[in-house]
């Protein structure tokens, strides 16, 4: 389950997806985002499904890769339809209604809404760092966040850390599987008992994960200095970020999509 979380992963590649700026595709992935909850019926969901399918197959990234992203969300997802399901109140009358437990369409149509939005935000996330490397990564939100540097806000050392947060992801995910190996190997048991039992197991894991985290960003800060890396102040690139047809076509195609999301709310 641990080695499934596919966020902070990056999958070298040369399709049209790769290919675009990373600003753009950053900027695309919040309009993405923003759109799934803009779309309140299922005609609108149809056209978004139908984006996203596009948009991975012209990716070129397995839908393994896929799938694993959303393996780890599927008790989240659950959960959160389950909560939608039964606390949400209708004015028709209930669905079905036994004891304490009442279900009513609303609720139903609220839960099927959630559960889109849920799985399309993380497949959304999931391409976006699937696609972009770490450096291109940090170069687009540097470069997005600019303009905020006339009110004092430092651009480069917020996305240097987002990006080194992001691409450690995976790391400590790794880290965490292997401590947990060699914990089971040892006797240790992390699956049976009530829940307080299986919190008070995790204890063997997270105290060798907090001293391998703290070593990491030590040799990083090190390895970083060793480097004379200074922060942004007068750093060059060697790829300068540069606005293609591709990045136009890319964003004509996620103002389609809106365009057509907003007019699948006007014929609700």
């Amino acid at each position: 389950m641990i080695k499934d979380i596919t966020i902070g992963q990056y999958v070298p590649g040369d399709s049209f997806v790769h290919k675009l700026d990373p600003r753009v595709k950053i900027l695309i992935s919040l309009i993405y985002i923003i759109d799934l909850f803009i779309v309140n019926s299922f005609k609108g969901y149809i056209f978004i499904t139908l984006f996203t399918f596009v948009v991975i197959v012209i990716s070129k990234v397995q839908f393994r890769y896929i799938y694993k992203g959303l393996k780890p969300i599927l008790i989240l997802v659950l959960i959160t339809a389950i909560l939608n399901l039964l606390m949400t109140e209708g004015a028709n009358p209930p669905l079905f209604h036994w004891r304490f437990i009442t279900i009513y369409k609303e609720g139903l149509i609220l839960a099927a809404f959630m559960i889109l939005r849920l799985v399309f935000l993380i497949i959304g996330t999931s391409l976006l760092t699937l696609t972009t490397s770490p450096i291109e990564l940090t170069d687009g939100i540097e470069k997005l966040l600019n303009p905020l540097k006339k009110v004092g806000v430092p651009a480069h050392e917020l996305a240097m850390m987002m990006t080194i947060a992001l691409r450690f992801i995976p790391t400590l995910m790794d880290e965490t599987d292997k401590i947990m190996k060699a914990q089971m190997a040892r006797g240790a048991d992390f699956e049976s008992g009530n829940l307080i039992q299986r919190a008070k197991n995790l204890i063997p894991i997270l105290v060798p994960l907090f001293i391998s985290s703290f070593r990491r960003a030590d040799e990083l800060a090190m390895a970083m200095e060793a480097r004379c890396y200074r922060g942004g102040e007068g750093r060059t690139r060697m790829k300068q970020l540069k606005l293609t047809s591709r990045d136009l076509i890319a964003s004509t195609a996620m103002l389609c999509l809106v365009f057509i999301s907003i007019l699948s709310r006007m014929w609700v």
